[in-house]
């Protein structure tokens, strides 16, 4: 399959059309951003390491039965994915008090929370991807009700599969970012990626609060070794086999 023009570039990939409509190639950068993109900066082997992640934990998902836009893995840094129309929410889901959360609440970071929150944002650089409340969702046309619910379910159980899956490689979910797309006839499948880039995770064995870290808040706060906690995930992740609860 021959690949054709650039159809997006954005933050963490470059996307490519194919000589078939219905499939996309995802080409994985080693490029860093955070702060909405204020932050720059390139991490060693992101790219490929980030690619192998998300490939394992799709194949995960897919064996659990949730549908994702994932097809194959043609080179260490490129991924085959289903064509889908991005819906614009970025779907987050928190198991334990970090980031923004702490920011805007006052929660002590690390707080676990008596059952996983999920929160959408508008996927929108231009007003800073803010919260937004269902009523707004439903305001702006992002989603209908039935959509939104469908949305939730869905990020919930993929957290029940994934809080399994990192426990067994001795990492502990805190909270991660999903988005969803729409085929052409109308499945809705989980697409971006899975990766350091876009969970928090942290080190069951490591008790202190800045080594523990093995994702991209290493680079947001300039805690070091980015490219080495990276790697450190991929060899557990890839570790386990994707038929893993």
């Amino acid at each position: 399959m021959s690949t054709g023009d650039v159809l997006y570039e954005g933050k963490a990939k470059i996307i490519y059309k194919t000589d078939a409509p219905d499939i996309l190639l995802a080409q994985y950068k080693d490029d860093a951003t955070a702060f909405n993109a204020q932050k720059r900066g390139t991490i060693t082997n992101k790219g490929r390491i980030n690619c192998a992640i998300a490939t394992h934990l799709f194949k995960v998902l897919e064996a659990a039965g949730v549908a994702t836009h994932f097809i194959d893995q043609p080179a260490p840094d490129q991924m085959r994915v289903r064509t889908v129309k991005i819906i614009p929410l970025e779907v987050v889901v928190r198991n334990i008090a970090a980031g923004s959360l702490c920011q805007q609440t006052g929660l002590d970071l690390g707080r676990p929370l008596a059952q996983p929150l999920v929160d959408y944002y508008y996927k929108d650089d231009a007003l800073g991807d803010p919260l937004l409340t269902p009523d707004r969702i439903f305001l702006l046309s992002l989603a209908t009700p039935e959509r939104l619910a469908q949305l939730n379910q869905l990020a919930l159980r993929i957290n029940q599969i994934l809080i399994a899956f990192f426990q067994n490689c001795g990492i502990t979910l805190v909270d991660f970012k999903l988005e969803f797309g729409i085929t052409a006839d109308q499945q809705l499948l989980l697409a971006d990626e899975i990766s350091p880039d876009t969970c928090r995770l942290w080190d069951n064995s490591e008790p202190d609060p800045d080594r523990r870290v093995m994702d991209k808040d290493r680079f947001r706060r300039d805690l070091g070794e980015v490219d080495t906690a990276y790697t450190r995930v991929m060899e557990r992740v890839l570790g386990q086999n994707t038929s893993a609860p």
